[in-house]
């Protein structure tokens, strides 16, 4: 069982990840104004999976990282979690987000996105039989609420709705990436650096296979170049680092609805760095929002603690 302590420094942990991809929609949105989306998205994972592949093997000859990580799984099985890992959290989640915010305000595509409790909560329990309890499904249901009221006054959806599905695609495949994940960790003795090493270089790569048409990934200037670079390293390899860490400790369902509390993050960051206001009802939506994410970290019996 997990001590709260342990418990504690997980959700820290993970609400200094939300933080950093929150200030990632800021970053993406200047990053566009100069580059095409896919080809954006493949240098910025490609550098990331460059930086941590290098902290994995340099760790790894110090021999500080775990060994024989096919312990608990077939070679051939591990295989394809791992791809399909990369797959849905790379080129599915991170690659549609990029092409999403193209179409999208950044506030309306964090909108969108935080539909996905509701598939991690669908995916658990087909797919990995996980059991949720009423105050939980409660705290989803309220927290959808307020993430619907924060943006009430700022919704346009009219004529956006190839964004709305390709967002929603990035949704979807960011959910399948929380439980793969899960189910990685399940399955193997893996560390969590070379569980993100691995699942990044196959992302980049296949990033890298659909961005090509797209043409030339060279940023056009200095500002363009240092935003890319901080991208992959503050809000991209050291984060889905940590990420990969939490998720050995905390199910994925609560981590999901964990990640709404970015709509309060990036309504502050909106307000700090755009002007943006925040009117009495987006701040209404933002109290339900935190309420409803703690009734999700409430602890029930025999589903609290992660399965091992």
């Amino acid at each position: 069982m997990m001590s709260t302590p342990r418990a504690s420094f997980a959700y820290l942990l993970a609400v200094t990840v939300t933080l950093l991809w929150s200030s990632s929609f800021v970053l993406m949105k200047w990053g566009l104004e100069e580059m095409p989306p896919l080809p954006f998205a493949a240098l910025r994972y490609s550098l990331a999976f460059a930086l941590i592949a290098g902290a994995d093997l340099t760790f790894r000859g110090r021999g500080s990282a775990s060994r024989g990580t096919t312990r608990r799984a077939k070679s051939t099985t591990l295989a394809l979690l791992l791809i399909l890992a990369g797959v849905t959290g790379y080129v599915l989640a991170q690659g549609f987000l990029f092409l999403g915010l193209r179409y999208l305000p950044a506030v309306t595509t964090s909108f969108i996105l935080n539909f996905t409790p509701v598939f991690v909560l669908a995916l658990g329990f087909v797919a990995l039989r996980e059991k949720v309890h009423i105050l939980q499904l409660v705290g989803l249901a309220v927290a959808l609420f307020g993430a619907y009221a924060f943006f009430y006054e700022r919704m346009s959806w009219g004529g956006q709705w190839i964004g709305i599905v390709i967002v929603l695609i990035s949704g979807v495949g960011w959910a399948c990436y929380l439980l793969v994940v899960r189910r990685l960790q399940e399955a193997s003795n893996m560390d969590s650096l070379r569980l993100t090493t691995c699942t990044m270089g196959v992302g980049a790569l296949g990033l890298v296979a659909i961005s090509i048409p797209e043409g030339s990934w060279l940023p056009p200037s200095s500002s363009a170049l240092w935003i890319v670079l901080w991208l992959s390293l503050a809000n991209t390899a050291i984060p889905f680092f940590l990420w990969n860490v939490v998720l050995g400790k905390v199910k994925p369902y609560k981590l999901s609805a964990l990640q709404n509390t970015m709509l309060v993050q990036v309504a502050a960051l909106s307000w700090a760095f755009l002007g943006e206001v925040v009117t009495p009802f987006m701040a209404l939506g933002m109290a339900l929002v935190l309420i409803g994410v703690f009734f999700v970290q409430l602890p029930s019996p025999r589903t609290d603690e992660p399965q091992t």
